[in-house]
């Protein structure tokens, strides 16, 4: 059926980005994201998952969130993937908010941890290949700091986390799970941003896009591929799983594949 080939089927979605602050030494360094697995099984043990991910030969896996679904709470299929995605390189995550409503994150930290898999919330690191290095930064959900979607979003923490990047003058990359907050991430100057969150809009139309997504509502404005922005580019997955809607339309699950590339002159 068409419904179960749209949901199961994954695409990979490829983009060479340029930019001036990429050194020699990282021309060519590929990112592959992963977003908001939401306990979704690609296979037995992620098999079809993990296939995709490692036919990709990439440098680097980033987690934007989501890995589990609050309501269906299922850590091992998550971890299926996380056990076999550090095997094929360095793999770092960041929270979603699923993970802070869940109440479990504790869990799902230890578990993380014991893999391999480097937590980046509200942390920032060098990522070091010859004598060049970049930036890689993360922010924890801000629904670490609200109970529902009731109370909205408190940004306060993000922002105060973001001031103390703002100023880099290594090449910036980003993992936050809120494309819906893209005018922060270029505020304080971020160069690449890897976001979630918005699923594709869940259903997708021609000339349209995306019909909603959490935190933006209908005809969302971030719901797939790159938005860019005087300096800072941010690019958005529409992810592997689904939530609340247990469907997706137009809107195949996503892998994410970007490839560092210096400025042409």
């Amino acid at each position: 059926m068409f419904i179960v080939w749209q949901n199961n089927s994954i695409v990979v979605s490829k983009t060479d980005f340029f930019n001036e602050k990429v050194t020699a030494d990282f021309d060519g360094f590929k990112i592959v994201q992963i977003s908001d697995l939401h306990n979704k099984q690609f296979g037995s043990n992620q098999k079809k998952l993990l296939k995709e991910v490692k036919s990709l030969s990439t440098d680097m896996i980033v987690i934007t969130g989501d890995l589990i679904d609050r309501r269906k709470y299922d850590l091992e299929a998550a971890m299926n993937f996380i056990d076999g995605s550090v095997k094929i390189a360095p793999t770092y995550y960041v929270s979603g908010n699923h993970e802070s409503w869940s109440g479990e994150y504790t869990t799902i930290k230890k578990r993380l941890n014991a893999s391999g898999v480097v937590i980046m919330d509200d942390t920032a690191l060098e990522v070091l290949k010859g004598n060049s290095a970049i930036k890689l930064l993360g922010l924890s959900d801000p629904d670490f700091l609200t109970e529902n979607y009731n109370e909205g979003t408190d940004t306060s923490k993000l922002k105060a986390q973001l001031k103390q990047w703002e100023d880099s003058d290594e090449f910036t990359v980003l993992l936050s799970h809120r494309p819906e907050l893209f005018e922060l991430y270029c505020k304080y100057n971020m160069d690449l941003v890897f976001t979630g969150h918005a699923h594709g809009g869940q259903f997708r139309l021609p000339f349209v896009g995306g019909l909603f997504s959490p935190d933006q509502g209908l005809l969302p404005q971030y719901t797939a591929g790159y938005y860019t922005e005087d300096t800072t580019t941010m690019f958005v997955s529409r992810g592997l799983g689904n939530s609340i809607f247990p469907i997706r339309l137009f809107n195949r699950p996503e892998i994410v594949a970007v490839t560092l590339k210096m400025a042409r002159e």
